[in-house]
């Protein structure tokens, strides 16, 4: 499939991801040359500010299609992730990146993934969420179990899948991130605001203790 929009999800005949992070990273990199361009346009608090928004808002980057993927191809958007943050910092290629995404309060691409899904999970269960994610949000005590402890941790049914493809839909990767989640974070009278702070705190210090 080809994209018609910056939404879109490339898949090669394989059914494979590949072709959507190669097209990911390739309208990624073509976005920073052209803020590179304009060089003293960023400077100050503009400087940091345009590019968060193209951190942000870079089509696919973000998104749960990438879930499952390989670790080759999480280095390749995290390349684009590393090339933006050192734009918008000034940092040079040996400069460590850790220390760049923290200051700019960025989650590095994996533990973005997971941060994007285990959101829209949480807004799902409350409600505030389109109907046909919530229906992929469907809790244990809903479903079949009312008086397992399970109810007091909000925990997802599983859904069985029978190819890779189907492990990376959301119904798939959004019980195996919510799940996996502490206890403590699915919690029924945890806020949004709340559970969005704990839950990038949760994720910045496991990428601190793994590899960009």
């Amino acid at each position: 499939m080809h994209p018609s929009s910056g939404d879109s999800v490339v898949i090669d005949s394989r059914m494979s991801p590949g072709e959507h992070v190669a097209s990911v990273s390739r309208s990624g990199y073509y976005q920073l040359r052209q803020h590179a361009a304009c060089g003293p346009v960023f400077v100050g608090r503009c400087h940091q500010d345009v590019n968060q928004r193209f951190h942000c808002q870079s089509p696919g980057l973000l998104q749960c299609s990438v879930f499952g993927i390989t670790n080759e191809l999480f280095c390749r958007l995290q390349s684009v992730q590393n090339a933006a943050a050192r734009l918008v910092t000034g940092a040079k290629r040996s400069d460590h990146i850790s220390s760049m995404l923290r200051h700019l309060h960025w989650l590095p691409v994996r533990q973005r993934v997971v941060f994007k899904i285990a959101t829209i999970v949480c807004r799902s269960l409350s409600g505030h969420a389109p109907g046909y994610l919530a229906d992929d949000c469907q809790l244990v005590t809903d479903a079949r179990a009312k008086l397992l402890r399970s109810a007091d941790t909000r925990t997802l049914t599983v859904h069985r899948t029978s190819s890779c493809f189907g492990d990376r839909t959301f119904a798939a990767g959004a019980t195996i991130v919510w799940n996996s989640l502490p206890a403590d974070l699915r919690k029924t009278e945890l806020s949004y605001s709340r559970f969005r702070q704990s839950l990038k705190t949760l994720l910045f210090r496991q990428s601190d203790h793994g590899a960009l």
